[in-house]
Protein backbone atom coordinates (compact mmCIF):
# COMPACT_ATOMS: atom_id res chain seq x y z
CA UNK A 1 0.00 0.00 0.00
CA UNK A 2 1.30 3.26 -0.81
CA UNK A 3 1.29 5.59 1.78
CA UNK A 4 -0.17 9.36 1.15
CA UNK A 5 -2.26 11.77 2.73
CA UNK A 6 -6.30 12.44 1.81
CA UNK A 7 -6.09 14.70 -0.87
CA UNK A 8 -6.04 18.31 0.35
CA UNK A 9 -4.92 17.76 3.49
CA UNK A 10 -1.07 18.01 4.82
CA UNK A 11 0.90 16.80 8.08
CA UNK A 12 2.79 19.73 10.01
CA UNK A 13 6.15 19.10 11.01
CA UNK A 14 7.15 19.34 14.63
CA UNK A 15 9.00 22.94 13.99
CA UNK A 16 5.87 24.51 11.94
CA UNK A 17 3.15 23.01 14.74
CA UNK A 18 5.13 24.27 17.34
CA UNK A 19 4.90 28.21 15.23
CA UNK A 20 1.82 27.20 14.95
CA UNK A 21 0.68 26.71 18.54
CA UNK A 22 2.66 29.90 19.41
CA UNK A 23 0.48 31.94 16.85
CA UNK A 24 -2.88 30.45 18.24
CA UNK A 25 -1.76 30.77 22.08
CA UNK A 26 -1.42 35.13 20.98
CA UNK A 27 -4.77 35.04 19.59
CA UNK A 28 -6.16 33.05 22.32
CA UNK A 29 -4.87 35.00 25.06
CA UNK A 30 -6.14 38.63 22.91
CA UNK A 31 -9.38 37.24 22.61
CA UNK A 32 -9.45 36.74 26.25
CA UNK A 33 -7.80 40.26 27.17
CA UNK A 34 -10.86 41.55 24.89
CA UNK A 35 -13.67 39.56 26.86
CA UNK A 36 -14.12 36.94 24.48
CA UNK A 37 -15.13 33.25 26.07
CA UNK A 38 -14.08 30.15 24.93
CA UNK A 39 -16.82 28.48 22.95
CA UNK A 40 -16.14 24.81 21.24
CA UNK A 41 -18.57 23.31 19.02
CA UNK A 42 -18.95 19.58 17.07
CA UNK A 43 -16.75 19.13 13.94
CA UNK A 44 -19.79 16.56 13.32
CA UNK A 45 -23.49 18.85 12.45
CA UNK A 46 -26.59 17.65 11.16
CA UNK A 47 -26.40 18.20 7.59
CA UNK A 48 -30.01 19.92 7.15
CA UNK A 49 -28.48 22.75 9.80
CA UNK A 50 -25.66 23.05 7.26
CA UNK A 51 -27.99 23.21 4.66
CA UNK A 52 -30.04 25.58 5.94
CA UNK A 53 -31.01 28.47 3.37
CA UNK A 54 -30.39 30.98 5.99
CA UNK A 55 -26.42 29.50 6.37
CA UNK A 56 -23.46 29.18 3.92
CA UNK A 57 -25.94 28.87 0.55
CA UNK A 58 -26.03 26.82 -2.72
CA UNK A 59 -22.00 27.27 -3.54
CA UNK A 60 -20.78 26.12 -0.16
CA UNK A 61 -23.20 23.06 0.30
CA UNK A 62 -21.17 22.09 -3.31
CA UNK A 63 -17.79 21.78 -1.09
CA UNK A 64 -19.28 20.47 2.12
CA UNK A 65 -18.54 16.96 3.37
CA UNK A 66 -21.33 14.78 3.68
CA UNK A 67 -21.62 11.45 5.82
CA UNK A 68 -24.27 9.04 7.35
CA UNK A 69 -23.72 7.29 10.87
CA UNK A 70 -25.18 4.04 11.65
CA UNK A 71 -28.43 5.20 12.77
CA UNK A 72 -28.78 6.49 8.62
CA UNK A 73 -28.97 9.59 9.64
CA UNK A 74 -27.65 12.68 7.17
CA UNK A 75 -24.41 14.26 9.06
CA UNK A 76 -21.62 16.36 7.95
CA UNK A 77 -18.64 17.77 8.51
CA UNK A 78 -18.79 21.93 9.37
CA UNK A 79 -17.12 23.75 6.72
CA UNK A 80 -16.91 27.02 8.97
CA UNK A 81 -17.66 27.85 12.71
CA UNK A 82 -20.20 30.68 11.97
CA UNK A 83 -23.27 28.66 11.25
CA UNK A 84 -22.21 26.09 14.25
CA UNK A 85 -22.68 29.27 16.25
CA UNK A 86 -25.65 30.60 14.83
CA UNK A 87 -27.36 26.81 15.83
CA UNK A 88 -25.88 27.34 19.50
CA UNK A 89 -27.56 30.37 19.85
CA UNK A 90 -30.64 29.12 18.52
CA UNK A 91 -30.56 26.20 20.60
CA UNK A 92 -29.65 29.04 24.16
CA UNK A 93 -32.63 31.23 23.74
CA UNK A 94 -32.22 32.27 27.05
CA UNK A 95 -28.79 33.29 26.98
CA UNK A 96 -27.69 36.92 27.87
CA UNK A 97 -26.57 39.36 25.12
CA UNK A 98 -24.36 40.74 23.99
CA UNK A 99 -22.50 37.42 23.76
CA UNK A 100 -18.94 37.82 22.71
CA UNK A 101 -17.23 33.83 22.30
CA UNK A 102 -14.20 33.10 20.11
CA UNK A 103 -13.47 29.67 18.88
CA UNK A 104 -10.30 28.34 16.88
CA UNK A 105 -11.39 24.69 15.13
CA UNK A 106 -10.56 22.94 12.20
CA UNK A 107 -12.93 23.11 9.36
CA UNK A 108 -13.76 21.00 6.17
CA UNK A 109 -14.17 22.14 2.72
CA UNK A 110 -14.43 19.62 -0.21
CA UNK A 111 -13.18 22.30 -2.67
CA UNK A 112 -10.65 23.11 -5.60
CA UNK A 113 -6.80 22.12 -4.12
CA UNK A 114 -3.87 25.07 -4.96
CA UNK A 115 -1.11 26.50 -3.35
CA UNK A 116 -2.11 27.63 0.72
CA UNK A 117 -5.65 26.11 0.50
CA UNK A 118 -6.55 22.85 1.81
CA UNK A 119 -9.62 20.99 2.53
CA UNK A 120 -9.09 20.91 6.36
CA UNK A 121 -7.79 24.25 7.87
CA UNK A 122 -8.22 26.12 11.10
CA UNK A 123 -10.39 29.15 11.92
CA UNK A 124 -9.90 31.54 14.96
CA UNK A 125 -13.01 33.72 14.76
CA UNK A 126 -14.24 35.81 17.67
CA UNK A 127 -17.71 37.33 17.34
CA UNK A 128 -20.46 39.56 19.00
CA UNK A 129 -24.20 38.66 18.92
CA UNK A 130 -26.72 40.91 20.42
CA UNK A 131 -24.78 44.80 19.54
CA UNK A 132 -25.79 47.18 17.34
CA UNK A 133 -22.96 49.64 18.52
CA UNK A 134 -20.26 50.39 16.06
CA UNK A 135 -17.89 50.62 18.91
CA UNK A 136 -17.96 46.43 18.65
CA UNK A 137 -16.10 46.83 14.98
CA UNK A 138 -13.96 49.56 16.50
CA UNK A 139 -12.97 47.32 19.39
CA UNK A 140 -12.54 43.67 16.75
CA UNK A 141 -10.07 46.04 14.74
CA UNK A 142 -8.17 46.69 17.66
CA UNK A 143 -8.19 43.05 18.96
CA UNK A 144 -6.43 42.71 14.83
CA UNK A 145 -3.97 45.58 15.47
CA UNK A 146 -3.12 44.06 18.64
CA UNK A 147 -2.60 40.41 17.71
CA UNK A 148 -0.02 41.69 14.89
CA UNK A 149 1.85 43.70 17.03
CA UNK A 150 2.19 40.70 19.75
CA UNK A 151 3.39 38.34 16.67
CA UNK A 152 5.96 40.94 15.41
CA UNK A 153 4.05 42.10 12.36
CA UNK A 154 3.44 45.59 10.37
CA UNK A 155 -0.23 45.26 9.20
CA UNK A 156 -2.39 47.69 7.30
CA UNK A 157 -6.40 47.51 8.02
CA UNK A 158 -8.38 48.19 5.61
CA UNK A 159 -12.44 48.68 6.03
CA UNK A 160 -15.49 49.85 4.27
CA UNK A 161 -19.09 49.73 4.82
CA UNK A 162 -21.34 47.33 2.71
CA UNK A 163 -24.37 50.49 3.13
CA UNK A 164 -21.96 53.00 1.43
CA UNK A 165 -21.31 50.10 -1.57
CA UNK A 166 -24.92 49.78 -1.59
CA UNK A 167 -25.29 53.93 -1.78
CA UNK A 168 -22.74 53.96 -4.50
CA UNK A 169 -24.28 51.34 -6.49
CA UNK A 170 -27.31 53.49 -6.81
CA UNK A 171 -26.25 56.71 -7.26
CA UNK A 172 -24.19 54.88 -10.28
CA UNK A 173 -27.27 53.42 -11.58
CA UNK A 174 -26.76 49.86 -11.54
CA UNK A 175 -29.43 47.41 -11.57
CA UNK A 176 -30.52 45.44 -8.17
CA UNK A 177 -29.94 42.16 -10.08
CA UNK A 178 -26.09 43.32 -11.23
CA UNK A 179 -24.92 44.69 -8.06
CA UNK A 180 -23.67 41.76 -6.05
CA UNK A 181 -21.80 40.67 -9.06
CA UNK A 182 -20.46 44.45 -9.72
CA UNK A 183 -19.21 44.18 -5.69
CA UNK A 184 -17.64 41.47 -6.21
CA UNK A 185 -15.90 42.66 -9.11
CA UNK A 186 -14.63 45.72 -7.40
CA UNK A 187 -12.80 43.81 -4.42
CA UNK A 188 -10.48 43.02 -6.67
CA UNK A 189 -9.68 46.47 -8.02
CA UNK A 190 -6.53 46.76 -6.07
CA UNK A 191 -5.34 43.12 -7.05
CA UNK A 192 -5.68 43.62 -11.00
CA UNK A 193 -6.38 47.21 -11.66
CA UNK A 194 -8.94 49.30 -12.90
CA UNK A 195 -8.32 48.65 -16.54
CA UNK A 196 -9.30 44.63 -15.77
CA UNK A 197 -12.44 45.57 -13.39
CA UNK A 198 -13.94 47.43 -15.94
CA UNK A 199 -13.73 44.64 -18.44
CA UNK A 200 -15.49 42.52 -16.18
CA UNK A 201 -18.00 44.90 -15.37
CA UNK A 202 -18.98 45.04 -18.90
CA UNK A 203 -19.34 41.49 -19.36
CA UNK A 204 -21.80 41.75 -16.89
CA UNK A 205 -23.68 44.00 -18.84
CA UNK A 206 -22.61 47.48 -16.96
CA UNK A 207 -22.84 50.26 -19.00
CA UNK A 208 -20.63 52.14 -20.02
CA UNK A 209 -22.17 55.64 -18.44
CA UNK A 210 -22.82 53.80 -14.41
CA UNK A 211 -18.98 52.38 -14.99
CA UNK A 212 -17.67 55.84 -14.94
CA UNK A 213 -19.53 56.90 -12.34
CA UNK A 214 -18.70 54.01 -10.13
CA UNK A 215 -15.26 53.90 -10.74
CA UNK A 216 -14.84 57.97 -10.21
CA UNK A 217 -16.27 57.23 -6.52
CA UNK A 218 -14.16 54.56 -6.04
CA UNK A 219 -11.29 56.74 -6.04
CA UNK A 220 -9.44 56.71 -2.70
CA UNK A 221 -7.94 60.08 -1.62
CA UNK A 222 -4.72 60.39 0.64
CA UNK A 223 -6.46 60.36 3.84
CA UNK A 224 -9.89 59.04 5.31
CA UNK A 225 -11.46 61.63 6.01
CA UNK A 226 -10.85 63.56 2.65
CA UNK A 227 -12.06 60.12 0.60
CA UNK A 228 -15.32 60.06 3.51
CA UNK A 229 -15.95 64.10 2.13
CA UNK A 230 -15.71 63.74 -1.48
CA UNK A 231 -18.20 60.58 -0.74
CA UNK A 232 -20.23 62.67 1.03
CA UNK A 233 -20.41 65.81 -1.32
CA UNK A 234 -21.48 62.70 -4.48
CA UNK A 235 -23.96 60.52 -1.90
CA UNK A 236 -25.03 63.29 1.13
CA UNK A 237 -25.57 62.09 4.31
CA UNK A 238 -26.70 58.82 3.89
CA UNK A 239 -26.34 56.05 6.62
CA UNK A 240 -23.21 54.31 5.30
CA UNK A 241 -21.44 57.98 5.55
CA UNK A 242 -22.79 58.61 8.81
CA UNK A 243 -21.42 54.67 10.19
CA UNK A 244 -18.13 55.03 8.79
CA UNK A 245 -17.88 58.97 10.30
CA UNK A 246 -18.70 56.99 13.66
CA UNK A 247 -16.19 54.38 12.94
CA UNK A 248 -13.26 56.73 12.42
CA UNK A 249 -14.01 58.52 15.25
CA UNK A 250 -14.27 55.43 17.29
CA UNK A 251 -10.45 54.25 15.87
CA UNK A 252 -9.21 57.09 16.82
CA UNK A 253 -10.66 56.82 20.08
CA UNK A 254 -9.06 53.11 20.45
CA UNK A 255 -5.95 54.15 18.90
CA UNK A 256 -6.27 51.93 15.33
CA UNK A 257 -4.85 52.83 12.07
CA UNK A 258 -7.14 51.97 9.28
CA UNK A 259 -7.77 52.51 6.08
CA UNK A 260 -11.35 53.62 4.42
CA UNK A 261 -11.18 51.55 1.68
CA UNK A 262 -14.07 52.20 -0.89
CA UNK A 263 -13.91 49.35 -3.35
CA UNK A 264 -13.71 47.15 -0.73
CA UNK A 265 -16.53 44.34 -0.54
CA UNK A 266 -15.63 40.98 0.82
CA UNK A 267 -17.27 38.29 -0.79
CA UNK A 268 -19.97 37.61 1.20
CA UNK A 269 -23.50 38.20 0.78
CA UNK A 270 -24.14 38.08 4.62
CA UNK A 271 -22.67 41.63 5.40
CA UNK A 272 -24.57 44.18 6.24
CA UNK A 273 -22.24 46.96 7.45
CA UNK A 274 -18.75 47.62 8.43
CA UNK A 275 -16.00 44.56 6.37
CA UNK A 276 -12.18 44.63 7.16
CA UNK A 277 -9.38 42.83 6.06
CA UNK A 278 -5.95 42.68 7.31
CA UNK A 279 -2.49 42.68 5.14
CA UNK A 280 0.67 41.77 6.14
CA UNK A 281 3.08 44.13 5.67
CA UNK A 282 6.39 43.97 3.24
CA UNK A 283 5.84 40.38 2.89
CA UNK A 284 5.16 38.29 -0.53
CA UNK A 285 2.14 37.04 1.03
CA UNK A 286 -0.56 38.81 -1.12
CA UNK A 287 -3.71 37.04 0.87
CA UNK A 288 -5.22 38.50 3.74
CA UNK A 289 -4.44 36.96 7.07
CA UNK A 290 -7.85 37.91 8.42
CA UNK A 291 -10.86 39.71 8.10
CA UNK A 292 -14.68 39.98 9.14
CA UNK A 293 -17.42 42.88 8.71
CA UNK A 294 -21.15 42.65 10.64
CA UNK A 295 -23.94 40.72 9.59
CA UNK A 296 -26.91 41.85 11.74
CA UNK A 297 -29.58 39.83 9.46
CA UNK A 298 -28.06 36.24 9.50
CA UNK A 299 -28.35 34.56 13.20
CA UNK A 300 -31.78 35.93 13.73
CA UNK A 301 -33.05 34.44 10.15
CA UNK A 302 -31.10 31.52 10.85
CA UNK A 303 -32.83 30.85 14.26
CA UNK A 304 -36.63 32.47 13.22
CA UNK A 305 -36.22 35.15 15.12
CA UNK A 306 -37.60 38.62 14.08
CA UNK A 307 -36.22 40.60 16.88
CA UNK A 308 -33.07 39.32 14.86
CA UNK A 309 -29.68 39.10 16.37
CA UNK A 310 -27.22 41.93 15.23
CA UNK A 311 -23.36 40.09 15.00
CA UNK A 312 -19.91 41.19 13.81
CA UNK A 313 -17.32 39.02 13.81
CA UNK A 314 -13.53 38.50 13.02
CA UNK A 315 -11.42 35.71 11.74
CA UNK A 316 -7.68 35.28 11.17
CA UNK A 317 -6.04 32.88 8.89
CA UNK A 318 -3.60 31.14 11.47
CA UNK A 319 -1.67 29.50 7.98
CA UNK A 320 -1.08 32.66 6.47
CA UNK A 321 0.41 33.99 9.94
CA UNK A 322 2.64 31.30 9.91
CA UNK A 323 3.85 31.45 6.65
CA UNK A 324 4.32 35.53 7.38
CA UNK A 325 5.92 34.44 10.69
CA UNK A 326 8.27 31.88 8.93
CA UNK A 327 9.19 34.66 6.28
CA UNK A 328 10.69 37.23 9.35
CA UNK A 329 11.72 34.08 11.53
CA UNK A 330 14.14 31.51 10.99
CA UNK A 331 12.49 28.04 12.61
CA UNK A 332 14.86 26.18 14.08
CA UNK A 333 13.42 24.70 17.16
CA UNK A 334 12.02 21.21 16.40
CA UNK A 335 11.40 20.53 19.84
CA UNK A 336 8.86 21.99 22.68
CA UNK A 337 12.11 20.27 25.13
CA UNK A 338 14.15 23.26 26.70
CA UNK A 339 16.52 20.97 28.56
CA UNK A 340 18.12 17.53 27.29
CA UNK A 341 19.75 15.54 30.53
CA UNK A 342 22.78 13.52 29.47
CA UNK A 343 23.40 10.61 31.76
CA UNK A 344 27.24 9.20 32.11
CA UNK A 345 26.89 6.18 34.13
CA UNK A 346 24.71 8.44 36.46
CA UNK A 347 20.59 7.09 35.58
CA UNK A 348 19.35 7.21 39.01
CA UNK A 349 20.87 10.59 39.74
CA UNK A 350 19.76 12.14 36.56
CA UNK A 351 16.43 10.70 36.43
CA UNK A 352 16.35 12.60 40.17
CA UNK A 353 17.30 15.92 38.43
CA UNK A 354 15.18 15.29 35.74
CA UNK A 355 11.95 15.12 37.62
CA UNK A 356 12.97 18.15 39.61
CA UNK A 357 13.38 20.22 36.93
CA UNK A 358 9.97 19.23 35.37
CA UNK A 359 8.42 20.00 38.63
CA UNK A 360 9.82 22.98 37.95
CA UNK A 361 7.62 23.50 35.13
CA UNK A 362 10.77 22.78 32.24
CA UNK A 363 9.92 20.69 29.74
CA UNK A 364 13.16 18.47 30.47
CA UNK A 365 14.04 14.98 28.48
CA UNK A 366 16.62 12.46 28.82
CA UNK A 367 19.12 11.02 26.26
CA UNK A 368 18.93 8.10 25.30
CA UNK A 369 22.35 8.27 23.14
CA UNK A 370 25.35 6.76 24.63
CA UNK A 371 28.38 9.83 25.31
CA UNK A 372 28.23 13.17 25.37
CA UNK A 373 29.21 13.51 21.76
CA UNK A 374 25.86 11.64 20.40
CA UNK A 375 23.80 13.05 23.03
CA UNK A 376 24.83 16.73 22.10
CA UNK A 377 24.50 16.29 18.40
CA UNK A 378 20.90 14.73 19.18
CA UNK A 379 20.10 18.22 20.90
CA UNK A 380 21.68 20.29 18.23
CA UNK A 381 19.63 18.68 15.36
CA UNK A 382 16.58 19.33 17.39
CA UNK A 383 17.18 22.83 18.76
CA UNK A 384 16.93 21.94 21.79
CA UNK A 385 18.56 25.12 23.87
CA UNK A 386 20.22 23.25 26.86
CA UNK A 387 21.86 19.91 27.51
CA UNK A 388 23.04 18.72 31.31
CA UNK A 389 25.77 16.58 31.46
CA UNK A 390 25.55 14.58 34.59
CA UNK A 391 28.64 12.59 35.39
CA UNK A 392 30.27 10.77 37.98
CA UNK A 393 32.45 13.41 38.75
CA UNK A 394 29.64 15.93 39.13
CA UNK A 395 27.71 13.66 40.95
CA UNK A 396 30.08 14.10 43.92
CA UNK A 397 30.51 17.74 43.71
CA UNK A 398 26.87 17.92 43.33
CA UNK A 399 26.77 20.45 40.36
CA UNK A 400 26.30 19.83 36.96
CA UNK A 401 27.30 20.92 33.42
CA UNK A 402 24.77 23.03 31.83
CA UNK A 403 25.91 23.82 28.11
CA UNK A 404 24.37 26.47 25.89
CA UNK A 405 23.37 25.10 23.01
CA UNK A 406 23.92 28.39 21.21
CA UNK A 407 27.29 29.77 21.96
CA UNK A 408 28.40 26.65 23.83
CA UNK A 409 29.19 27.79 26.77
CA UNK A 410 29.10 25.53 29.74
CA UNK A 411 28.76 26.14 33.83
CA UNK A 412 29.12 23.50 36.20
CA UNK A 413 25.94 24.97 38.61
CA UNK A 414 23.69 23.17 41.20
CA UNK A 415 20.33 21.98 39.87
CA UNK A 416 18.54 24.65 41.46
CA UNK A 417 20.40 27.21 39.84
CA UNK A 418 20.37 25.19 36.40
CA UNK A 419 16.44 25.71 36.93
CA UNK A 420 16.56 29.25 37.22
CA UNK A 421 19.32 29.98 34.39
CA UNK A 422 17.15 28.63 32.37
CA UNK A 423 13.57 30.06 33.79
CA UNK A 424 15.20 33.50 32.95
CA UNK A 425 15.92 32.90 29.45
CA UNK A 426 12.60 30.96 28.61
Amino acid sequence: MEMQNAKGTRDIEPENMIVKNKIIEVLRKVFERYGYNPLDTPILERYDVLASKYAGGSEILKETFRLKDQGDRDLALRYDLTVPLARYVAMNPAMKMPFKRYQIGEVFRDGPIKTGRYRQFMQCDADIVGSKDIAMEAEQMKIADTVFQELGFSATIKFNNRKILDEIMEKSGIPENLRIESMLALDKLEKIGTKKVIQELTGKGVNAKSIETLMRLMERETDNNTTLERLKENLGETQGIVEVEELLRLLELYEVPAEFQPSLARGLAYYTGTVFEFYIDDSEITNSAGAGGRYDNMIGDFVGNKQGYPAVGVSFGVDVLLEAYKEKHAVKKKSVVQALIIPLNTYEESVRAMTELREQGLNTDLSQKKGVSKGLEYASAYGIPYAIIIGEDEVKQGKYTLRDMETGQEELLAIDRIAEKIISTK
